[in-house]
């Protein structure tokens, strides 16, 4: 199948970034390289660009589609570990980040991937298909309650508990092996309601747990901050509450909150500022983009500018 995945808010993200065409720019969700394209044709010939991708079927699209450009480096590994990333790189800072979360346009429309309650496939959601975890693995072996508190957490489904034992139900009679066999369990669990495919909320929960997609953001986007030079920008796209949350509360951290009571002449508490939220209220997709590209509804752009000098 062929890599398409609409790029969303580039020109946001472009803007939001501040290119220098000799800056090092780290995309640390390459993708089909979309954002990548228009960031590598921004570099002169003393820029950089790293492009870091779990998913290696989607390395091998970004190589293809950025060789008329030199300055590139393309980096196996989950953007969790950027520093470790850089340290191995001997890179000490960056001039910009950006990290488009979530799952690509790509991995949901390859039914071979597992990603989609669409059809038929073999349960698996790796977006790193050399991990160990994948869906069938979370499905048939975990606990009824941490089926439950995943379901309830990740995808935040009311009807938790009642689809977590329905699953642990139907794997005593036989392995959940397909995505399938899993949407028809979650089907006959919820009531019909007008908020979306009954799937979509459990679906995404688990696909949450397997790439552990939640627990190392905040660390992560510290980690970023703390990667940038002064004046370097981290931009950030999420697509569900949980991703947004951590990402506004590390960013929030990031830029100080003064605990001194109001009316003092001067801040006491030893507050530190690494930087300023530039986007004191997320940027959302316009309303041409969100009718052309009906995945891009649901983002929001939040952009982060390291301390100068």
């Amino acid at each position: 199948m062929e890599f398409n995945h609409k790029p969303v808010m580039l020109e946001e993200c472009i803007n939001g970034l501040e290119i220098k065409p000799n800056g090092i720019y780290v995309d640390g969700t390459l993708g089909g390289a979309g954002h990548s394209l228009e960031i590598a044709k921004r570099l002169g010939k003393d820029g950089l660009l790293i492009g870091i991708d779990r998913d290696e079927e989607a390395l091998n699209v970004a190589r293809e589609r950025l060789k008329d450009y030199s300055n590139t480096k393309f980096i196996h590994d989950n953007h969790d570990n950027i520093k470790e990333i850089l340290e191995e790189l001997e890179i000490d800072k960056v001039d910009g980040i950006l990290l488009d979360l979530g799952v690509s346009s790509y991995q949901l429309d390859e039914k071979n991937r597992g990603f989609s309650y669409m059809g038929e496939a073999e349960l698996d959601m790796r977006m790193d298909k050399t991990q160990k975890l994948d869906a069938k693995k979370v499905v048939n072996s975990y606990s009824e309650e941490d089926l439950a508190n995943i379901i309830f957490e990740y995808g935040e489904e009311k009807f938790a508990r009642r689809i977590a034992r329905n699953i642990v139900l139907e794997r005593e009679i036989k392995p959940i092996e397909t995505t399938k066999e899993l949407a028809q369990i979650i089907e006959k669990s919820v009531p019909i309601r007008g908020d979306g495919h009954p799937c979509k909320r459990t679906f995404q929960a688990i696909r949450i747990e397997v790439n552990n997609e939640i627990k190392p953001l905040y660390e992560c986007i510290k980690n970023s901050i703390d990667s940038l030079k002064p004046n370097g920008r981290l931009c950030v796209i999420t697509f569900h509450s949980l991703e947004d949350r951590s990402v506004k509360k590390a960013m929030v951290e990031s830029e100080g909150v003064c605990t001194c009571p109001p009316g003092l002449p001067y801040c006491m508490c030893g507050m530190v500022s690494l930087g300023k939220v530039i986007t004191k209220k997320p940027i959302l997709p316009s309303k041409e983009e969100q009718e052309e590209n009906s995945r891009s509804k649901s983002a929001k752009l939040r952009i982060f500018e390291k301390k100068g000098v």
